[in-house]
């Protein structure tokens, strides 16, 4: 999660607000503010895409924004995080099955009869990984496809196999810092334009 507080990160900027008049200062600040989280959105899933096998528009559908609010209760703060199909935010554990990130398909078998390893990857970076006895088949609680494997020798019953989901990749380390300084760092460009632009709104 990725909080940005007028208080608590934009101390220059709330000694400035106290510069101009109340009501102009508190829009401009709610403007820029969720100008900002939506900026860090699309940052967001970008870096979330550019690191993982995962496409830019899949990871920001998963990704949330709080906005600041300027009407009825003053709220200055916006939150940028990350949630999972239904609404579970960060904290819920369930992960993202493994059939976003199959590669070449429903494993098939050898001239011998023997059947093939099903191969994953998850980082772009990241070499491919075989998951022995997996296999892609229909899931009967969603009706879509995922990856399974059988939970002992027996034909049934088998598991669906998940691993890290945009919330975890999301809180990667280096990709949340990099996304929160690249947020501090144009938040007080959007103020000043706001500012800008509501002193020329008042002046027609």
């Amino acid at each position: 999660m990725i909080r940005l507080s007028v208080r608590n990160n934009f101390p220059a900027v709330a000694r400035q607000m106290d510069r101009l008049p109340e009501q102009l200062a508190n829009k401009a600040m709610v403007r820029a503010l969720n100008k900002t989280v939506d900026q860090g959105k699309t940052e967001m899933a970008r870096a979330i895409s550019s690191e993982f096998r995962v496409k830019v528009g899949d990871a920001k559908r998963r990704l949330s924004v709080t906005r600041a609010r300027f009407k009825g209760v003053l709220h200055l703060e916006a939150v940028l995080e990350a949630t999972r199909p239904g609404g579970l935010h960060n904290n819920d554990a369930r992960g993202m099955n493994l059939i976003h990130f199959v590669v070449g398909g429903q494993p098939k078998r050898t001239a011998k009869g023997k059947l093939r390893q099903l191969n994953i990857q998850i980082k772009r970076s990241g070499g491919r990984k075989q998951i022995k006895g997996a296999f892609i088949a229909t899931n009967k609680r969603t009706g879509g496809t995922a990856v399974f494997i059988r939970e002992g020798k027996d034909r049934m019953p088998i598991a669906t196999k998940t691993t890290i989901d945009i919330p975890q990749m999301f809180n990667t380390k280096r990709l949340n810092q990099a996304v929160r300084e690249v947020m501090l760092k144009r938040f007080s460009t959007n103020f000043d334009r706001e500012v800008k632009a509501i002193l020329q709104g008042f002046v027609r």
